[in-house]
């Protein structure tokens, strides 16, 4: 009967820390998840799964790790909003699958994704067709963003459909510039005449429409 007990007790302790725990480290969708998030959640699930089989083993032994993974993962959390670079190494980059009308093979293979997957993300979006997709982006998280074409839209106003972001945690995305046929000097020479002349104090540029909007990091 003692035993039962423990276990019940444990169950409830488990369930109340790990809330606790997951309340810490920030709110997140499940589609949101980075792999580092699905890491920790995965082996704070299995700890304590243990601990609860285990009811003769001192709860210390599986809450110290569970706190000790908190911690990492709250610390990786704010490199993360540090460091662009991390960022990209850790979650990836998003990938434009569907450029202006025009399927990209080359992102497909390269993020091992097949025209099973875009057709059942486009479905899932209610859309019946490539034919009426202007911008596909696949996240970071697998999910699928998808901006239909416009009708009766000419080009210039089909490029300020998306945001695409020229300077992220003050560097320049280079590949960003590519897409919309501009380069280093372009970008440096407009934020000039703009009074920019520091890029690393830029936190967010984008270009749309012949427009720039830019915010600056908080001092």
């Amino acid at each position: 009967m003692e035993e039962y007990v423990t276990i019940v007790f444990r169950t409830l302790f488990f369930y109340t820390l790990i809330l606790v725990i997951f309340r810490v480290m920030g709110k997140r969708e499940i589609g949101e998840l980075s792999i580092l998030d699905l890491v920790v959640f995965i082996m704070i699930g299995e700890m304590a799964v243990v601990s609860i089989d285990e009811p003769k083993d001192p709860l210390i032994y599986t809450v110290v790790p569970m706190i000790l993974l908190m911690l990492i993962q709250i610390l990786l959390a704010l490199i993360s909003l540090k460091s662009k670079r991390f960022r990209d190494l850790v979650d990836g980059k998003p990938s434009i699958i569907i450029n202006r009308g025009k399927i990209d093979e080359k992102a497909m293979r390269k993020q091992r994704y097949n025209f099973d997957d875009l057709m059942t993300q486009l479905r899932e979006k209610n859309i019946r067709s490539i034919a009426d997709v202007e911008f596909a982006i696949l996240e970071s998280s697998g999910s699928l963003s998808v901006i239909e074409k416009l009708e009766d839209s000419n080009e210039e106003n089909q490029q300020g459909d998306i945001t695409i972001p020229l300077i992220l945690d003050g560097n320049i995305e280079e590949e960003n510039l590519k897409r919309i046929n501009k380069t280093n000097l372009w970008l440096r020479q407009e934020l000039k005449k703009k009074g920019y002349r520091d890029i690393k104090k830029i936190s967010f540029c984008s270009y749309e429409n012949g427009k720039f909007f830019i915010d600056l990091q908080d001092e």
